[in-house]
């Protein structure tokens, strides 16, 4: 019999995490790929697989307590003649984060002369794991291109995959130069930061961490079920987020077949700290759910399987006759009768788009307010602001006097800088001033944050707009930077209009819309001027806002463009 020291395998960029459950007694059989423990980052609940069959000798960690990589977390013993079958093969290091498409180490041992000459290779290079970088966000987002190849040559910097988020599409770079040698993911597979996209080989430097010399390692993708459309399904309106599947794993229907686990009293249920949370907020009772993980854990994918059942079987007939709203739906009309025809498929950002504003405007009781500000003095003011801003490399537009108002607008009308809490009996008050604007894209609308815009002048909110909306066009942003909106201005001077009223964005309680400005006569008491006129529309959430509060936002925020010395008192 050997004894086995197992250690805390590579985390994926997380330096230490915390032992949260222990979940087998010293004698207990093991299996190779059970889970011995289960380990928590600030990003993800980790299980970590056992390397061997043998059996259970100790824990060396207690729960509760932080590790790291490399530390030893408990001793196997191995039975003799698994220890036999590999005597010169040493620990693979393996991924133990939470991965988007499982990989599964067969190793194979090698002869003694292709050992030497993998040796004498390691002395020039080394294999790397390839992880994503941080993408501005703790979800898992969808794969949808790989844009490499096995065998070709990669530059720090180049394009690894394309993932897709629920508002923007980025481009994943290589944090290292290579050759690669293994794709570890799949198109449609989930991934978030720190997980593993493909296997590089690298030049080896002095610190460079060489594969095992004597090892050949299998990779075995486990890619997403395509053959079951269903797989992606609908969302489910404003849960959609929480019972989305699990990081890399095939969307499956819930086992509702399947015998629930038994609900006696005092029954242990095997189930991490995080299942237990997302139960918890959901309303699930775990008692009902089936576990799918290793000596039957419940996963959280078994819990969001488990709920979208319940919502598909759940009235059904009515459900397929109002598509689940309650709002009877338009019936289905074959186009091609009147003439030739085309469908087009719309992008995830434009199908989300959609749903999201068919949820806010059922769900916000929409009042409009309109407007005209006289900015003939600010467009002076801002043209004379050209040669300047050629010398600054900023171009300034009517879009930042507007963000700077409303953020003065804000602060003298707090009600408009609030959210109803989730118990609609409470508001939330936010001491903090971020403006979200909406930005057309070729993929749809999106919408990025420019953060604090009261601690900041003009010039650079300016600098900040234009970067922002280039990022928008070029599907670059990452979702922190289209979160945590207060209040959201939509501009459509630049193509023009005389008003429209726009979609509060909740949980925002307000929205201001601004159409093409135009030059028209105004009475100054003695004859009529021309003056340049900017149509403003605002909507705003009655439940939250009053027509008072409204009234005294507006009648401000037309005092500060009509003379901009007002933004700096």
């Amino acid at each position: 019999m050997t004894i086995q020291t197992i250690v805390v395998p590579d985390l994926g960029g997380a330096e230490t995490v915390e032992v949260i459950e222990l979940g087998l007694s010293p004698g207990d059989s093991i299996e190779v790929e059970d889970s011995l423990l289960v380990l928590e980052s600030d990003k993800a609940t980790m299980d970590i697989p056992s390397p061997a069959a043998g059996a259970l000798v100790k824990y060396l960690v207690a729960e509760g307590a932080t590790v790291k990589v490399g530390d030893p977390i408990a001793e196997i013993e191995i039975a003799g003649n698994a220890a036999a079958e590999t005597p010169e093969v040493e620990e693979v290091e393996q991924v133990a984060h939470e991965p988007a498409a499982k990989v599964v180490a067969d190793v194979e041992t090698v002869s003694q002369p292709e050992a030497s000459a993998v040796a004498a290779a390691a002395s020039n290079s080394a294999e790397q794991l390839i992880l994503v970088p941080d993408i501005g966000s703790d979800d898992k987002v969808e794969l949808i291109e790989i844009s490499i190849a096995v065998g070709d040559e990669v530059a720090e910097g180049d394009t690894l995959v394309v993932l897709e988020s629920d508002k923007a599409t980025m481009d994943v770079p290589s944090t290292h130069s290579g050759k690669v040698l293994k794709i570890l993911v799949a198109e449609g597979a989930k991934l978030g930061t720190g997980d593993a996209v493909a296997l590089f080989e690298v030049v080896a430097d002095a610190s460079a961490a060489v594969v095992e010399e004597a090892v050949v390692e299998k990779a075995v993708v486990e890619e997403p079920v395509t053959e079951k459309p269903a797989a992606k399904a609908a969302p489910v309106d404003t849960s959609t987020d929480a019972i989305q599947s699990a990081p890399g794993q095939p969307a499956q229907p819930a086992p509702v077949a399947a015998e629930p686990v038994a609900a006696t009293a005092g029954a242990s249920i095997y189930a991490g700290p995080a299942v237990r949370l997302i139960a918890r907020e959901l309303g699930v009772s775990l008692s009902e759910v089936s576990g799918s993980g290793p000596r039957g854990r419940i996963l959280k994918d078994d819990v969001n399987n488990f709920v979208k059942q319940l919502i598909k079987n759940k009235d059904a007939p009515a459900a397929a006759a109002t598509g689940g709203s309650g709002i009877p739906t338009v019936p289905a009309i074959d186009f091609s009768q009147f003439g030739e025809i085309e469908e087009l498929a719309m992008s995830k950002i434009q199908r989300l788009t959609a749903a999201n504003m068919q949820r806010n405007w059922l769900n916000v009781p929409h009042v409009t307010q309109f407007d005209d500000a006289d900015i003939t003095e600010l467009e002076a003011f801002r043209k004379g602001l050209k040669a300047e801003g050629e010398k600054r490399g900023v171009r300034v537009t009517p879009v930042a006097f507007l963000i700077k108002a409303i953020a003065a607008a804000l602060q003298a009308n707090p009600e408009f800088n609030r959210s109803l809490a989730a118990d609609g009996q409470n508001l939330i008050q936010k001491h903090y001033c971020h403006i979200g604007m909406a930005v057309d894209t070729p993929r749809g609308l999106m919408v990025p944050v420019i953060r604090d815009v009261n601690e900041k002048g003009i010039w650079d909110i300016s600098a900040e707009i234009s970067l922002l909306a280039g990022k928008a066009r070029d599907g670059k942003l990452k979702p922190a930077e289209m979160q945590g909106g207060c209040f959201t201005l939509s501009s459509l001077g630049a193509i023009g209009g005389n008003g429209f009223t726009p979609i509060v964005n909740a949980p925002e309680v307000g929205i201001l819309g601004v159409s093409k400005s135009q030059i028209k006569p105004v009475w100054d008491g003695a004859e009529f001027v021309p003056r340049l006129l900017l149509p403003m529309a605002l909507s705003y959430d009655h439940r939250a806002i009053n027509g008072g509060d409204a009234g005294r936002f507006m009648t401000h925020l037309v005092k500060l463009l009509s003379d901009i010395r007002y933004l700096a008192l």
